[in-house]
């Protein structure tokens, strides 16, 4: 779940739609300019992928601070608020949203989409806007490091020291990618299929430590990786300086939606929603020690 800062040199281009770099993030627009709020709400009916509805895909389970008890659709936790403060401003009815399932590592496929966007902490990347389309950031992330209290990673994390230690990690993230291309381990790390496969190989001590975003490292130690008697045994050992990544909306390549949904986040940041929900819902992860690999 990680990207670097885009550098493109030229954008696909076509008489509808240009791409644009926009605070880091690729955003599609209508003729090099966004459409205004009013324009979407009243053409928005004939981009969705279900006439009148708003078909939003996240993987399952869905974790906590992005979800809240597996349900997408109860508006609770940064994701979930995050979709229906943006269906809000584009006139679309809290009952008119629909949710579905996307494993995380299927989202960005290239191919026929059977939802409007994919929200599941997607870090943009050029590999992957090379199959699919996204909208602008609406959370620009860190990664950190998530071992057991017990591992000699809690205190023993200087630059060398990070190389030494067996990282896993699920398949296709930017977790993934920053070990490869930022801590740079002596060994290679692990692969697992899900997430919750490299929590279980962790939990056995088949490997040291896990990178993952901040929030869900947050929740994976203090909540998710406990003993038999329910208490925590693992620790969030520190975040990495921000590499530039953000999370974006997932779409179908060239999805005339994404221009409609740029507009809406813009919104969001600017009437200070986004602010707001970050602060709700993520606002206990700013004290987490940095640390450089």
């Amino acid at each position: 779940m990680r990207a670097i800062r885009l550098v493109l040199a030229s954008l696909l281009t076509t008489t509808a739609f240009a791409g644009t770099l926009l605070s880091g993030s690729l955003a599609l627009t209508n003729a090099g300019a966004a459409p205004s709020l009013a324009t979407c709400t009243t053409t928005i009916s004939s981009h969705v992928y279900s006439r009148g509805k708003l078909t939003v895909a996240t993987d399952s389970p869905a974790y906590t601070p992005w979800f809240v008890n597996n349900q997408p659709s109860n508006g609770k936790g940064y994701e979930s608020a995050v979709v229906y403060a943006i269906a809000k401003v584009l006139g679309i009815r809290r009952s008119n949203v629909i949710w579905v399932v996307e494993p995380f590592d299927s989202s960005y496929v290239p191919g026929v989409k059977k939802f409007d966007f994919d929200i599941n902490e997607i870090s943009y990347s050029t590999e992957r806007a090379g199959a699919v389309s996204f909208s602008k950031s609406y959370y620009d992330v860190q990664q950190s490091i998530v071992a057991l209290k017990t591992n000699p990673i809690v205190t023993k994390h200087t630059a060398k020291e990070l190389k030494s230690y067996l990282y896993g990690d699920q398949i296709g993230t930017t977790g993934l990618a920053y070990i490869n291309n930022h801590i740079k381990p002596t060994r290679s790390a692990r692969v697992y299929s899900t997430l919750d496969l490299a929590i279980a190989a962790l939990q056995a001590k088949q490997i040291d430590a896990i990178v993952i975003d901040t929030p869900t490292g947050q929740y994976m130690a203090s909540a998710q990786i406990l003993n038999k008697n329910k208490k925590p045994v693992a620790t969030q050992v520190g975040q990495f300086p921000s590499v530039g990544e953000h999370y974006g909306l997932l779409f179908a390549k060239n999805n005339p939606l994404v221009s409609c949904i740029n507009t809406a986040i813009a919104t969001l940041k600017t009437n200070g929603t986004l602010s707001a929900l970050q602060n709700k819902w993520l606002g206990l992860y700013t004290g987490v020690p940095t640390i450089r690999p």
